[in-house]
């Protein structure tokens, strides 16, 4: 595991973290809750991509920057499947535990299995559609540019709001702030009777 976890900062973590004996037995048991499973499914197939993707995109690695463009291109298409199927296959036994292992089997180097459903499924059927594809995605940004265009006064309207609700958010005073103005602000003592009396002895004697 440690002989390609280093290849990417992802897997290294995997197999910093996660392949623990213990972390394994709490992911693969059949009895493991739901919540925690989701949680490892968004954390490996979303969260760890993202900063893998930062690091490519900031080391201007090209290598890197291709695979996870196909690994999001297939994690994408995995995830539009899902949309339709989830509230099926969800309900089968160890559902999440098959997609928190297809999530990792996406990302291992030594399979990578984004790579090959991009090759094997994904590029020949966007290729032998691409005609189509391209017709329904010129439409859909041409209504949203329509959408857009029709709406301008509307979005005026809430950008406006936006601006006057932050603006009179950061012209509120904090309590603790207001406390310490007014006790800067209080009106200085008087003198005593006795400090006038002085001041006016010593006028006297001037005189």
């Amino acid at each position: 595991m440690n002989g390609f976890a280093s290849q990417i900062p992802s897997m290294a973590l995997l197999g910093s973290g996660i392949s623990s004996e213990a972390g394994l037995r709490v992911l693969l048991s059949p009895l493991s809750s739901n919540i925690v499973l989701r949680t490892a499914c968004c954390s490996i197939g979303i969260g760890l991509p993202v900063y893998s993707t930062f690091k490519a995109i900031e080391n201007r690695d090209q290598d890197q920057q291709q695979k996870w463009l196909i690994y999001w291109a297939a994690f994408g298409s995995f995830s539009l499947v899902e949309v339709f199927t989830d509230k099926l296959i969800s309900w089968f036994p160890l559902y999440y535990h098959a997609k928190f292992a297809f999530l990792v089997w996406l990302q291992l180097p030594t399979i990578d299995g984004a790579k090959q459903i991009y090759n094997n499924h994904l590029r020949p059927f966007l290729i032998r559609h691409q005609a189509t594809m391209d017709r329904l995605v010129d439409g859909v940004y041409a209504e949203m540019v329509k959408v857009v265009r029709s709406h301008q006064g509307e979005i005026r309207f809430v950008r406006s709001m936006i601006v006057r609700i932050l603006g009179s958010a950061n012209e509120v005073t904090p309590p603790s702030q207001q406390q310490g103005e007014i006790q800067n602000t209080s009106p200085e003592p008087e003198p005593s009777t006795a400090t006038v009396r002085d001041l006016e002895s010593e006028s006297d004697h001037e005189d």
